[in-house]
């Protein structure tokens, strides 16, 4: 992605109908828990997982770069930056399945989900409050700040809250038992217990939907 698209991104091209709408909440849990784990996953300067080689969210860094050349928005162009990091990394996963259209992830839920949840990101940016203020979830992950210290121990803590994770390791990742859940909050719910435990490598816990 690069700083032009960062600091003014367009809504999306076309919007999911009315009656596909979902609770702003919903879409705000979805966004914290996509930013909160391609902050953890992160693993340069200031390495966390190491799920992604991206130094993007670190003092000096991503935002030492970003601060200068996007001085309005550079704290959501590193929360997005490094989110679409976590995505391009999950969609590299799924490509090497037979099925990959088949696999629901915490940053694959669907064309007309994928698009309100940019479109909440985007509104979120375009208000001026800043991430912690929007987002105040984030609080739990990333401490007060952007680049707070790495605390594994809390993160894992995080992810309990979202429930017992009850998944199937498969040669793709982590197969998520059950029938999918209705709602946006229960799939984040679910899709967060399954990185539980924490591994070397990003597990990509997953629904597996049918055609």
């Amino acid at each position: 992605m690069s700083l032009l698209e960062l600091d003014n991104a367009a809504a999306p091209h076309s919007r999911p109908g009315p009656g596909a709408a979902v609770a702003a909440s919903d879409l705000d849990l979805a966004l914290t828990a996509q930013i909160a784990v391609a902050w953890a996953g992160e693993g340069g300067e200031e390495p966390r997982l190491g799920w992604w080689q991206t130094d993007l969210v670190s003092e000096f860094g991503g935002e030492d770069l970003l601060r200068r050349l996007l001085p309005r928005t550079y704290p959501w162009a590193m929360l997005q930056a490094v989110r679409q990091a976590a995505r391009r990394k999950d969609e590299e996963l799924r490509a090497k399945t037979s099925d990959p259209d088949q696999l629901l992830t915490l940053y694959r839920f669907g064309f007309e989900l994928d698009e309100q949840i940019d479109e909440r990101l985007q509104t979120h940016k375009r208000s001026g409050r800043p991430p912690h203020e929007a987002l105040p979830g984030l609080k739990e992950v990333l401490g007060s700040t952007l680049h707070g210290p790495w605390d594994g121990d809390q993160f894992s803590l995080w992810i309990g809250a979202h429930g017992p994770g009850q998944a199937e390791a498969t040669p793709t990742g982590r197969l998520l038992k059950g029938v999918v859940p209705a709602g946006l909050d229960r799939k984040v719910a679910q899709l967060v217990a399954g990185l539980a435990p924490l591994a070397d490598r990003y597990p990509l816990p997953h629904f597996r939907v049918k055609p």
